[in-house]
């Protein structure tokens, strides 16, 4: 049956009237069934589109020759007119994309709001004008999951959103890039293709659209001299600045941000051996730089001490020995003096890249190097026998202070001893070892001088002892008479909460009587409970990531995750608290300077056992000195702030 839109069949080539006759009106575009048949057109938005003033309808339906439709009109094609435009999409990502049927791309109409509705591009109306154009690409590109269903991401347009491009156009500039400036308008092509406009040989030309002269100043620098010799290693643009997330050099997370020039845009580049090996270029660059005072003082927070731009220069970057260069010794006299007003050539002849592996023979790195081989050894030496020094009196004054008590109280047995000492060298061992893992450039990993492999065996190995410790101990308490009483001694009681507010208050001077503890205060109760919670803790979560793999396949691999996060924040906590809680008990109390020696022969002077624990000497008798067996049958406790 033919599609009826008339009844007369026109002998001459039909009016847009004739059209809208039918197409105009909603209620008419259907066939004697119901069916819709056609587009129903907004006659009003035709007749403002550009197309409306230009061309006739059946200018672009040029199959139609009657008002009797004989058959549905073609689809129609925009290359009978834009045969450039066409030729170039169909080079297109989205042409290609399109063919292969995969997923949807954008087409003619997508982007220009077609077919009737087409609006210049200086309209402001108009999807594809230039402040327009982001959201025209953003309704695809924005899209996360059409984009990840093409193997794409929306970030890049997210990003964009972010950039100083984006948020000028935001903010109705008309000249800030957009989609097309950087990417071309019809024949978008993949950027690893010699031809699009982001391949990286030619990127500087396509910011040089809007950025001609700092394009001008980049071309003659060593970085554009390299790229047109084809070097990829080269940097462009886009390799300092970002590619859509580009913000401006103010912006404290801009990598072109003075903080974080060196470290993060020229690093990448000129810290490691590839250029060295590739171009003879000297390496470490940034690592010498960040040990200069100008790099010390910029990681130290200053915002005016020189970084690598403020040298070099920024785009016009140029060899020490090119005359043009900022670091040429002609011209350090006014580079320095931007900042050091009134320097002369003395002052400039010196280094800033002072540490940078290159074996120097000029006079002032032989006499450097001569101070590093006399001090190095000197300071060995004198802090070396420092050490000693106080090491030797320190013992003295520690057996004169033990010698003047005679009489003595046994605070721990042999037994206790000697878990309390295996418990203290394992976990010794796991934080110099854990931390050096997460810290690999601290000094205490860097004296340990160890391989990966082998700080990870010694750490594991620690870590067995402690849980084979920590098992002992169990039995401990449950078997031995001195460990039942321990436990015993060590059970959290209601007073202990006043205690501890009763010891605040005396030692504010809000209180005047001193609070009286037994065997063990709550201080020491709350550490020992703490130190079972924590090595219980650290136990189950180090054995998680060293069967990572087992633990992965058992449960979610979220586990792994949440146990690392336990064992490194764990570890930190039991750290500080034996330097800040533990050490002060042994070491920094007053009452037991210059060390609580209980933890190495088990002894107390019965006077200050009496100061500290009055209530326990007041109800229990306690063996005094040397006990041939050390395991007291009444008193088998462990030091103060025992772990």
């Amino acid at each position: 049956m033919p599609f009826l839109c008339g009844t007369v069949k026109a002998q001459h080539k039909l009016k847009d009237q004739d059209c809208l006759a039918c197409h105009a009106d909603a209620t008419l575009t259907k066939d004697v069934n119901g069916k819709p048949v056609s587009l129903f057109v907004d006659e009003g938005k035709l007749k403002h589109s550009i197309h409306g003033s230009l061309l006739a309808c059946v200018d672009c339906h040029t199959d139609v020759k009657s008002l009797v439709h004989e058959a549905p009109p073609k689809k129609i094609t925009c290359a009978q007119c834009h045969a450039d435009a066409q030729t170039a999409y169909a080079h297109s990502t989205h042409a290609l994309t399109a063919k292969s049927g995969k997923t949807a791309a954008a087409s003619c109409e997508d982007c220009h709001a077609g077919p009737h509705e087409i609006l210049a591009v200086d309209d402001t109306k108009s999807p594809v004008n230039h402040t327009n154009i982001p959201i025209t690409c953003g309704r695809c590109h924005g899209q996360k999951f059409l984009m990840e269903s093409n193997g794409q991401s929306a970030q890049p347009f997210l990003s964009y959103q972010e950039s100083v491009h984006g948020r000028a156009i935001e903010k109705g500039s008309l000249k800030a890039a957009v989609c097309t400036d950087c990417h071309g308008a019809h024949e978008i092509i993949p950027a690893n293709d010699s031809k699009s406009p982001i391949y990286k040989f030619n990127v500087p030309g396509t910011c040089g659209k809007c950025h001609a002269e700092v394009q001008q100043k980049f071309v003659a620098s060593i970085h554009g001299q390299g790229i047109a010799r084809g070097n990829g290693l080269a940097p462009v643009c886009t390799d300092c600045h970002g590619i859509h997330s580009i913000l401006s050099h103010k912006n404290p997370n801009s990598p072109v941000a003075e903080k974080n020039v060196s470290r993060d845009t020229c690093a990448p580049c000129h810290e490691g051996v590839r250029l060295s090996n590739e171009f003879g270029l000297p390496a470490n660059r940034v690592s010498s730089y960040l040990d200069s005072y100008h790099g010390l003082a910029t990681q130290g927070g200053s915002i005016v001490a020189a970084n690598c731009s403020s040298c070099h220069g920024v785009h016009d970057i140029l060899p020490s020995n090119d005359p043009h260069s900022s670091v040429n010794r002609a011209n350090l006299d006014a580079t320095c003096g931007k900042c050091h007003k009134g320097v002369t050539q003395k002052f400039t002849l010196t280094r800033v890249h002072t540490q940078d592996g290159i074996q120097r023979h000029d006079i002032a790195s032989i006499a450097v190097r001569w101070v590093q081989l006399i001090y190095v050894p000197l300071i060995i030496l004198v802090i070396g026998l420092m050490a000693l020094h106080n090491l030797i009196i320190w013992r003295r004054k520690l057996a004169d202070r033990r010698a003047a008590h005679r009489v003595n109280v046994v605070r721990m047995s042999r037994n206790q001893r000697w878990q309390h000492l295996i418990l203290l060298t394992s976990f010794i061992i796991l934080v110099i070892t854990g931390f050096a893992l997460k810290y690999p450039d601290s000094w205490f990993a860097q004296m340990l001088g160890l391989s990966e492999s082998l700080r990870s065996i010694v750490h594991r190995v620690a870590g067995v002892v402690l849980i084979a410790v920590g098992i002992y101990h169990v039995f401990y308490i449950a078997a031995a008479r001195g460990g039942r009483k321990l436990l015993r001694d060590l059970a959290p009681m209601p007073r202990d909460a006043f205690d501890a507010v009763h010891t605040m208050l005396y030692y504010i001077g809000m209180r005047k009587d001193k609070p009286k503890f037994a065997r063990f205060n709550y201080a020491e109760k709350a550490e020992y409970w703490a130190l079972v919670w924590g090595t219980g803790l650290m136990g189950v979560t180090g054995v998680m990531l060293w069967a990572k793999v087992s633990v992965g396949n058992l449960f979610a691999r979220w586990w792994i995750d949440v146990a690392t996060a336990v064992h490194f924040y764990e570890a930190i906590l039991a750290t500080l608290a034996i330097l800040v809680w533990h050490f002060y008990q042994v070491f920094f109390d007053p009452d037991v300077y210059p060390m609580n020696s209980a933890w190495w022969d088990g002894k107390m002077p019965i006077d200050h056992y009496r100061h500290e624990h009055e209530l326990d000497t007041e109800t229990t008798a306690h063996p005094i000195e040397d006990n041939p067996t050390d395991e007291p049958p009444q008193n088998p406790g462990c030091p103060r702030g025992h772990d």
